[in-house]
């Protein structure tokens, strides 16, 4: 193989930068044309001087995000030489790919990109689609996919383990207490490296700045909106009882109590409940159900000074809406050790009719449930009245980041091997395809938008769509088609999340950094996440779960309170 076909496969941030040279174009059929038959030699010849002027003007820091000129011009030089050097090996009949043994030795080639992933699908992609993203990023894709329901705990057995991929995508709610991690130099920091790439420079400052540690940044951040919190409900079963969607918390207690009890499926039978939860108080029906009542978004800043939010009365009004809840059955019994998976399922198979979550959900959620009563239908709600009027928590605009581990990632050039496979995955081809599909097979193409039939949507849930979660900086790509036409639910929800900005509850020390909480937040929220369940369940009354309150004060949360007021005061 030439020297060329060594570069190429080797470093496929060069091929990203190339790619944006406009007289380069011939570089997607460059193994084509060289492994067939007929002669190509004087249009090669051709082809790459007019390539050379884009090297020969190329200053020293052009050169350097390339990853071959780093020092002096007499390495610029070599650059030269090797390309007339591939010219004389074309001649000879050397090429990029030459038949199976050529291509072959091309795929040992290429970097390995191993990633750990949340899977929020039921099934993976296809493996068709894989190999596609392989042969466009030039790399060896290996994905972990882990149920996201056990995903946190997984990702912190890899870490205490020291068994992470390369790359290992972090939720918010696990980032945000492991500082520590970081600055003991067990992930890179890749800040430095960023401006070597041509889409990953331009990622967003704010967002970078609230995802990083200390000024440093560690990780690639997967966007999403601020909120996109509201509640799926069943629509035929609200039809069939002659009920309006709820537009307070008690119409929202009205409508489970009857969805439980009123045989909304008309079987006869009194099999369904209302709600169906999950063994989560973020993601699941509590955070959200917080806010209608006036729960702070993990702090409330009171005249300067912190409290937490389990200390709030809005937080206990959720945990007496919850319990009863729990002891009237309108809820499924073992909400508290019932994961994602069998949460959605209870929807699915029309065994619930109330989901309190991420309203992107709905559609995929509608799509399987139809597979088992084609007459489902879903609406969704996002503004539900509670005593402080329309509140939703929201998050920094990050769902998570992709960290690099020093371990999996053992020198400089594997690291820019990681960051040039995520920055060739925001390019059209690849992120388009990430969220899209397959052009013909998921998705159609009409004046530059995506067209997303809805014969394709089943094929897009179990193809494509756990592919999201690999998709980074998205909502602000410009490479990414807009899509044509939605799917109704998508599209309802898509118009709900964008209303949510209007009333968002913020967490007032996102830009704060405790000490106490990176080394012992895992073992504080425990105590707090242990008193609030068993409260709901009945197992705790008011005074024992204040006793749990004042256990995790002294176990670190003072202190943790102590720092943040400090940090506070000191930014005013």
């Amino acid at each position: 193989m030439n020297n060329t076909g060594n570069v190429l496969n080797k470093k496929p941030y060069i091929v990203s930068l190339l790619r944006k040279v406009s007289d380069f174009m011939f570089i997607s059929t460059l193994s084509e044309k060289w492994s067939s038959k007929r002669t190509y030699h004087d249009q090669f010849v051709n082809d790459i001087n007019k390539i050379m002027p884009a090297f020969v003007s190329m200053d020293k820091g052009e050169l350097g995000r390339i990853g071959w000129i780093r020092k002096n011009q007499a390495m610029k030089r070599a650059v030269l030489t090797a390309c007339s050097a591939s010219l004389f090996l074309v001649s000879a009949g050397c090429a990029l790919g030459q038949g199976n043994a050529k291509t072959a030795s091309a795929a040992e080639d290429r970097p390995t990109i191993s990633i750990m992933a949340p899977l929020h699908f039921p099934s993976p992609p296809s493996n068709e689609i894989i190999k596609r993203i392989e042969q466009q990023t030039n790399a060896n894709v290996e994905i972990t996919w882990v149920p996201d329901g056990v995903y946190s705990d997984k990702m912190a057995a890899a870490l205490t383990t020291n068994s992470l991929k390369k790359a290992t995508f972090v939720k918010y709610t696990d980032f945000i207490y492991m500082s520590d991690t970081m600055r003991s130099g067990v992930f890179w920091d890749i800040g430095p490296y960023l401006d070597e790439f041509e889409n990953l420079r331009h990622l967003d400052h704010n967002i970078m700045k609230q995802a990083s540690v200390d000024g440093h940044i560690y990780g690639l951040y997967t966007e999403r909106p601020s909120s996109r919190q509201g509640i799926i409900i069943r629509q035929d079963w609200l039809e069939k009882l002659q009920l309006k969607p709820p537009t307070t918390i008690d119409e929202l207690y009205e409508v489970i109590r009857q969805f439980t009890y009123n045989d909304p499926d008309g079987n006869g039978v009194q099999d369904t409940v209302g709600l169906a939860d999950r063994n989560d108080l973020v993601y699941g029906a509590f955070k959200t159900l917080g806010s209608y009542f006036g729960t702070p978004n993990n702090w409330q800043l009171d005249n300067g000074k912190f409290i937490a939010d389990f200390e709030t009365q809005a937080y206990i009004d959720t945990m007496d809406f919850m319990g009863k809840l729990y002891a009237e059955k309108l809820i499924n019994s073992d909400f508290a050790v019932t994961s994602k998976d069998i949460q959605r399922n209870l929807l699915i198979t029309g065994k619930a009719g109330v989901y309190i979550g991420s309203m992107s959900d709905a559609q995929r959620l509608s799509t399987e449930a139809v597979t088992v009563n084609p007459k489902a239908t879903f609406t969704l709600v996002n503004r539900l009245e509670g005593p402080q009027g329309y509140r939703i928590w929201s998050i920094p605009n990050y769902n998570g980041l992709y960290l690099f581990s020093k371990k999996a990632v053992k020198t400089e050039e594997e690291l820019r091997e990681m960051l040039a496979f995520f920055d060739r995955s925001m390019e059209r081809d690849v992120a388009n395809m990430m969220l899209y599909g397959l052009e013909g097979r998921h998705y159609e193409e009409r004046s530059g938008m995506a067209y997303l039939p809805e014969a394709t949507s089943e094929l897009r849930i179990s193809e494509v769509n756990a592919l999201y979660t690999l998709m980074i900086a998205d909502l602000s790509n410009p490479n990414v088609m807009k899509a044509a036409q939605k799917e109704p639910l998508t599209e309802l929800a898509d118009r709900l999340v964008a209303d949510n900005e209007k009333f968002l509850v913020k967490d007032p020390s996102v830009s704060l950094h405790s000490k106490t909480y990176d080394e012992h937040g895992q073992e504080l929220n425990n105590i707090i996440t242990e008193a609030t369940y068993n409260y709901m369940l009945g197992q705790i009354d008011l005074d024992r779960f204040k006793n749990e309150v004042d256990k995790w004060k002294r176990s670190g949360g003072t202190k943790v309170i102590e720092e943040l007021q400090d940090q506070y005061e000191s930014m005013q």
